[in-house]
């Protein structure tokens, strides 16, 4: 019944202003409910948890999840109404108050956008609506800021002042491969190919993939793999019994730690992804190979990591244009 309704939606659709419409699908619901008494509505909180589903299905993170969860919770708690008759206007107005009373950023309220977008969006592509009332409330300008990567003088200082050799082992990991922190944590030592200098990895979607690491984080993974007493499988342990596997939060913990013991700018896991892109475009590596280091499936994305050195181009400037 569900599919015959939004058919005859569908047909009156380019008859009809966006108010009228409404209006229509409205009395159409409506007069098909009275008919059906069977049937049962479904709930915001069910849509909610049959999109958290599908998601987890093409393979978002646990972490990406518990995101839309809370986002779109948030949403609901100030919406006294099924998600079938909500309103752009209403939603614009949400996302206004919400920037007003948490005085939060605009990239902030964009991710926001974002992900109530990503939610309506899939209501409209599994026929539970008819238009998002997303589609018309666009991206967020934001303010582009360079961000900054790690220097070789700070990447030498946290390599001089790791109390463990497994912190070490982490850095240097980090660093060469450009890895994400949630791939770190689920490699296991079988994975490691010390020899080889490499290791597979599973990025977003489970897609697998080789990283390459330097002869520096070789010789750290030996020294820690070597001296562990544990008989655990992951490669990465925490340093007291019972000797998990590391967490991302703990990763990101000892690398902050790290960093503010030291006076450097905001040190965490991303941070070494990001230097790695940047150095290895600079000295000279296909942007398509870094993207295909790093896992991206969009090379814009790849982009957007890695920050050509400005010394280079100024160098390259009085180069061809002197």
């Amino acid at each position: 019944m569900e599919e015959k309704i939004v058919l005859i939606l569908n047909e009156m659709s380019e008859y009809l202003s966006i108010a009228q419409m409404k209006k229509l699908q409205e009395v159409v619901l409506k007069t098909f409910s009275e008919n059906e008494a069977d049937k049962q509505e479904i709930s915001n909180n069910d849509f909610l948890q049959m999109f958290l589903d599908a998601k987890r299905i093409e393979g978002c993170s646990e972490r990406t999840i518990q995101y839309y969860r809370v986002t779109v919770e948030h949403l609901f708690s100030k919406m006294n109404q099924s998600v079938r008759r909500i309103t752009t206007e209403e939603i614009r107005t949400y996302l206004s108050d919400y920037q007003k009373i948490n005085r939060c950023s605009n990239v902030t309220i964009d991710n926001i956008r974002r992900n109530i977008s990503s939610f309506f969006s899939w209501l409209e592509e599994e026929d539970y609506i008819l238009k998002s009332p997303m589609k018309r409330i666009h991206k967020i300008k934001t303010k582009t800021v360079v961000k900054s990567v790690i220097t070789d003088e700070g990447i030498e200082k946290l390599r001089d002042n790791c109390a463990e050799i497994r912190d070490l082992a982490i850095i240097d990991l980090l660093y060469s491969t450009g890895i994400r922190v949630g791939e770190l944590v689920n490699l296991n030592i079988e994975d490691i190919d010390l020899e080889g200098r490499e290791c597979i990895v599973y990025g977003k979607g489970d897609k697998e993939r080789r990283v390459y690491f330097d002869a520096k984080a070789k010789v750290h993974l030996k020294e820690y793999i070597e001296k562990r007493k544990d008989n655990s499988e992951a490669l990465f342990v925490t340093l007291d019994a019972p000797h998990d596997r590391l967490k991302i939060s703990g990763v990101e913990i000892r690398l902050r730690q790290l960093g503010r013991q030291l006076k450097l700018d905001r040190i965490h896991p991303h941070k070494f992804r990001r230097t790695m892109a940047t150095r290895a475009i600079d000295k000279g590596m296909p942007i398509e190979q870094v993207q295909k280091i790093l896992g991206h499936s969009q090379i814009d994305t790849t982009m957007q990591y890695a920050m050509v050195n400005q010394n280079n181009v100024k160098t390259s400037h009085q180069k061809y244009m002197s």
